[in-house]
């Protein structure tokens, strides 16, 4: 059995057992570092759930500062503003959103929106000059991402999506798992990820399909193809799906409540997934030749708890959102590219996917995915 500590993972991963986990954000993150000569300075647009989330990561980041807000709600700008110490000049309403060109205390935006908003906002960071980082999903369809991409190029700037998990250690670890086969060729992926919506307030964004895009298979399940793409490192070849059943009729009249897809991949896995907004459930189980590996909890921000054949898991917790603000950061800073685990690219491939499943489950039939 091998008991993982946190030396044992930097030396693992400065040792480069392979892309899958070589992630030099944690290398950067280790104490030993110097800071850098200044941080990434960070607009917040949206000031919602998520946002909040983030204030952990800005406040542990050693390569970002939230220099900024874009918010639709005065009060929330106000109390950002103090909490922040945040100057005038840097708190923004989204009709004003665009002044942000002129504006060089900002070096970066950070989209937190609804989904149905990602692709207007991250289009006009760019054209203000600004690099983005875009939550999940990263738009509705594939010709929406691509022109989110197209857009940064054409600005010159750089498009992120925030994929928090591949700068986690147990994530890491099914990569290296999966794509190294440790324990011979995975067969069978189950990873699935829903979260309880009895009681939500029938207005609430996430039912409504002109922002949400759709229900948990948007909101959720992008965490569950994003998991078994990086684990094999492949791109699935086809789909099947099913939606149901619907539990909550008054809320679900248009998104799903419960969706379940079977992804296939070039290596001959399978992996199955259901997202709902019936229930909590977070998991991840792979099944290879001569053993398995899983999470439980998997796919949520942690901590996880997770073991192999060969035993139990025992990683450090790391602040999945200061790793990924790190590692978007210094790149950056030192004016390289961004990684291609999170850059718009990625966001796009998942949403072939997505795209896919929908089509499946409307359809009945078996959806053979694009692929390049």
């Amino acid at each position: 059995m091998t008991q993982y500590t946190r030396r044992l993972f930097i030396e693992t991963i400065s040792a480069g057992l392979g892309a899958a986990v070589s992630h030099p954000s944690f290398a950067a993150r280790n104490d030993a570092d110097q800071p850098p000569a200044r941080k990434l300075n960070v607009a917040l647009c949206g000031l919602g759930r998520y946002a909040n989330v983030l204030r952990s990561g800005f406040a542990e980041s050693r390569y970002c500062r939230l220099a900024g807000i874009v918010t639709g709600t005065p009060a929330k700008a106000a109390q950002w503003q103090q909490d922040y110490k945040l100057a005038d000049r840097n708190v923004y309403s989204y009709q004003t959103f665009d002044q942000l060109k002129n504006n060089p205390d900002i070096d970066l935006v950070y989209i937190t929106l609804p989904n149905g908003m990602h692709k207007e906002y991250t289009i006009r960071a760019a054209q203000a000059g600004k690099h983005v980082i875009v939550e999940k999903p990263m738009a509705f369809t594939v010709r929406d991402c691509q022109d989110m991409i197209d857009a940064c190029q054409k600005a010159g700037v750089q498009l992120a999506v925030g994929y928090r998990l591949h700068y986690e250690p147990h994530h890491s670890e099914l990569m290296r798992l999966g794509q190294q086969n440790i324990f011979g060729p995975v067969r069978l992926i189950d990873a699935s990820l829903g979260y309880q919506l009895a009681g939500t307030p029938p207005n609430d964004w996430h039912l409504k399909k002109s922002l949400a895009g759709g229900g948990p298979l948007m909101n959720l399940g992008v965490y569950c193809v994003q998991s078994g793409r990086y684990v094999l490192g492949e791109e699935p070849l086809s789909v099947t799906a099913q939606y149901g059943p619907v539990t909550m009729p008054s809320l679900f009249k248009e998104v799903e409540e419960n969706i379940t897809w079977q992804l296939t991949f070039p290596g001959g896995a399978v992996c199955t997934s259901a997202t709902t907004s019936n229930c909590n459930i977070d998991r991840f189980y792979a099944a290879a030749d001569n053993g398995f590996f899983e999470l439980n909890p998997a796919l949520s921000y942690g901590p996880f708890k997770g073991r192999s054949s060969q035993g139990p898991f025992n990683f450090p917790v790391v602040n999945q959102q200061a790793a990924l603000l790190d590692d978007i950061g210094r790149h950056i800073l030192e004016k390289k590219p961004l990684p291609s685990h999170i850059a718009g690219i990625e966001g796009l491939k998942d949403m072939r996917v997505i795209e896919g499943i929908y089509r499946a489950a409307d359809t009945g039939s078996k959806i053979i995915l694009p692929q390049g």
